[in-house]
C-alpha cells in the first residue's frame, strides 16, 4: 500500500511559448499549493540550465541531453514522493512526452499565448535577441513549436490572472485524484 507522500507524487509540466506566462502561473501555483499544505519541487529551465549546461548553445543535441537530464531529475523526485512542476517550454514534444511516459500521475498544462503578446512582454530579452541576431534558436520564432497534441489543460496566457490560472490547476489536480 503506498503512503501518502506517494499519493501526492505527480508532475506537472508548465509548456507553452516563452514570455507566454508560465513562471507566473507556477510561481502561483507554487503558492496556492503551498496553502494547502504541500510542498512542491519546482524545475525550473532557466535555473537548471545554470547547473547542467552553464554555458548554453541552445542547438538541438545540447537540448535534447538537457530535457533528457530535467525530466529524469523530475522521474526521480516523484518516485520518491515529491510532487514536481516542471516550467519549461520544452519546444518538443518528444521531450514531454518521455518524461509523461516515466511518470505514472502527469499533467500536462499548455499556455497558449499569441506569438506578438509573447515579443511584446519579452521579459528576460529572449526576442530581442533573436531580433538583434544574438540568438538563433528561439521556440516559435527561428524554432518550432511543437504544440501539445492532448494537454490535460490548456491554459489562456493572455486572458487569464494567473491567479485564476493557478485555481484552475489545483480544480484539476483534485479531479484528478492528485491532491
Amino acid at each position: 500500500m503506498p503512503d501518502c507522500r506517494t499519493r501526492n507524487a505527480f508532475a506537472l509540466w508548465i509548456t507553452g511559448l516563452p514570455a507566454s506566462g508560465k513562471s507566473t502561473i507556477a510561481a502561483k501555483l507554487i503558492a496556492q499549493l503551498s496553502d494547502r499544505g504541500l510542498d512542491v519541487a519546482l524545475l525550473e529551465s532557466d535555473e537548471l540550465r545554470k547547473i547542467f549546461t552553464p554555458r548554453p548553445r541552445y542547438d538541438s543535441e545540447e537540448r535534447d541531453n538537457f530535457y533528457r537530464q530535467m525530466a529524469y531529475l523530475g522521474v526521480l523526485l516523484t518516485k520518491h514522493g515529491v510532487p514536481v512542476i516542471f516550467d519549461a517550454t520544452a519546444h518538443r514534444r518528444a521531450y514531454r512526452d518521455w518524461a509523461r511516459q516515466q511518470i505514472p500521475k502527469f499533467v500536462e498544462v499548455y499556455v497558449e499565448c499569441p506569438l506578438a503578446t509573447c515579443i511584446a512582454r519579452d521579459p528576460k530579452g529572449i526576442y530581442r535577441r533573436a531580433r538583434e541576431g544574438a540568438a538563433e534558436t528561439v521556440p516559435g520564432l527561428q524554432t518550432a513549436y511543437e504544440v501539445p497534441e492532448k494537454p490535460e489543460m490548456v491554459l489562456m496566457g493572455d486572458r487569464e490572472a494567473p491567479e485564476d490560472a493557478a485555481r484552475t490547476v489545483i480544480n484539476k489536480l483534485v479531479e484528478m485524484n492528485y491532491i
